[in-house]
């Protein structure tokens, strides 16, 4: 079980060290095949303007969620990474649905486990994550976060639906994997 800990370093570091981690919100959930990296000198990123009531946690100490909601529709999890007061942050951008998958379906409304949870607002939906899960520990209930075994093969390439900084590959994505939100070229 991954602690608090493993969140106090650079977003660039964990970023792609959360491929093959098990993320379990109240037992359901999958390995995560997809995340962005964002940091506070990121013009793409929340904080870049600096703290305001929406982004708060991500100033706060390393190892707790961020959620919000994205254009007014979907909500977002990302994981506080880094020092408190310097935001960092990874988008939970996709997982291979594993456990709970009934769940997933039934929060969906599909059946095919490819598009259950490729892509954040997805992923989720299908977990049941909500503003009620804003600034919550990750190493506490409702959430589990399981190491990975071994190294997976990790691809990189430009961060998705951004308009800003985005010459930068922050994304990361487990190679081969069908559950991504979207192909790296």
């Amino acid at each position: 079980m991954l602690e608090r800990d493993f969140f106090a370093r650079s977003v660039h570091e964990v970023a792609p060290d959360l491929i093959g981690v098990t993320l379990l919100v109240d037992g359901v959930g999958g390995p995560i095949v997809e995340v962005e990296a964002y940091d506070q000198g990121d013009p793409a990123s929340h904080a870049f303007r600096g703290q305001t009531a929406r982004n708060a946690v991500m100033f706060g100490p390393p190892g707790y969620a961020y959620v919000y909601r994205s254009y007014g529709i979907h909500w977002c999890i990302n994981f506080v990474c880094n020092v408190p007061g310097r935001a960092e942050a990874a988008l939970i951008r996709a997982l291979a649905p594993e456990h709970g998958i009934e769940q997933m379906r039934a929060r969906r409304g599909l059946l095919a486990d490819r598009a259950l949870c490729s892509g954040p607002g997805k992923l989720c939906q299908a977990l049941g994550i909500t503003r009620g899960q804003d600034g919550l520990p990750l190493d506490a209930p409702p959430f589990e976060l399981l190491a990975r075994e071994g190294t997976p093969s990790i691809v990189t390439g430009p961060r998705i639906g951004i308009t800003r900084a985005v010459e930068h590959n922050w994304r990361y994505g487990l190679a081969g994997s069908p559950f991504l939100s979207r192909r790296f070229r």
